[in-house]
């Protein structure tokens, strides 16, 4: 029987988020080419996207009520991300949907609208990672995971940012009809089946100027010299502080403690080098201060769930720059 799923655009929905379930289930069939979905985008009424543009879907929320499947896009600016708030109807209709079986899905910022109707209490939750410090403080009693490109707690399912709807979506499938039917659904879609590793391969992590006060200018000093052994001792005497006080002081500022965040500058200028370069992995070991090409692959094994080869095969520029 075909599966009945329905796609609820809310005001300041993505409009990316908004296309890619009609996309990834369209392209699911089975062997006699027959779609496996229905996919019915629903409205509360007109809406605008983020994108500029009015979206005027054929059906409304009472799709909600004959769906087997929900879901919510990604929102932006709006009401139901900043304060919490949800339209009662939009709330109603989760709650019941929810309550009588359906699966219940949302993409990038659309696990706010699920937090927001009380359906990701306690449980775990992924979303973009540029949203965790504004999620984390509206809505606590989450277990967010901004770390993965999507999370499958059964029922509920979210996933993380933008193209991580893609990922989700052709899990969904897989999970509903196996590998060969998400395998043919995501080369009609022309985008790979299964991504290794998770959403921390796509963080951005800021660079400390070098030039403020407490540890920053240590900081930016010991970038200068990753391939260098630099231990705490180094660290603190370059700030002219006590090893304790040092430690203190920089966790206060990083969250973390030296050593930690020196791995993880390290770990940092290996992907850059990846990324950039046509160096050998034990040269990149080297200049990124991890000793060795087996250091590096156990480090960001750890840290972003890919080997070296797989994470340069993913963000490998066509024309290298020359080796820093």
């Amino acid at each position: 029987m075909t599966h009945n799923i329905a796609v609820v655009a809310l005001d300041h929905v993505v409009a990316f988020d908004l296309g890619v379930p009609s996309q990834v289930f369209g392209a699911s069939r089975d062997d006699q080419e027959q779609r496996l979905y229905r996919v019915r985008v629903c409205t509360p009424g007109p809406v605008t996207s983020m994108a500029g543009f009015t979206v005027t879907a054929k059906y409304d929320l009472s799709e909600i009520a004959r769906a087997d499947t929900v879901i919510i896009p990604g929102v932006g600016d709006g009401p139901t991300v900043t304060d919490a708030s949800l339209d009662a109807s939009v709330k109603e209709a989760l709650h019941a949907a929810h309550d009588r079986g359906a699966r219940i899905v949302s993409v990038c910022t659309g696990a706010s609208v699920l937090a927001a109707a009380g359906l990701l209490d306690g449980r775990p939750a992924a979303s973009h990672w540029s949203w965790a410090h504004r999620l984390t403080r509206l809505y606590p009693q989450v277990k967010w995971d901004f770390d993965t490109l999507f999370c499958d707690d059964g029922d509920i399912l979210t996933s993380a940012g933008v193209g991580a709807g893609v990922d989700l979506c052709l899990h969904i499938v897989r999970s509903d009809h196996g590998s060969a039917v998400a395998n043919r659904a995501a080369r009609r879609c022309v985008v790979p089946p299964w991504r290794d590793g998770g959403q921390a391969q796509f963080i951005e992590r800021p660079i400390p100027a070098g030039d403020g006060p407490g540890t920053e200018a240590t900081r930016a000093w010991a970038l200068q010299r990753l391939a260098e052994p630099v231990s705490l001792e180094d660290m603190a005497g370059h700030a002219r502080m006590s090893v304790r006080t040092f430690t203190r002081r920089f966790r206060e500022e990083t969250g973390l403690s030296p050593g930690r965040w020196l791995l993880r500058q390290r770990v940092d200028h290996a992907r850059a080098l990846l990324e950039a370069t046509d160096l050998a992995v034990d040269v990149i070991a080297r200049r990124s201060g991890l000793g060795s090409a087996a250091a590096l692959r156990q480090h960001l094994q750890a840290t972003i769930g890919v080997a070296p080869s797989a994470y340069r095969r993913t963000f490998r520029l066509s024309a290298p720059y020359p080796p820093q």
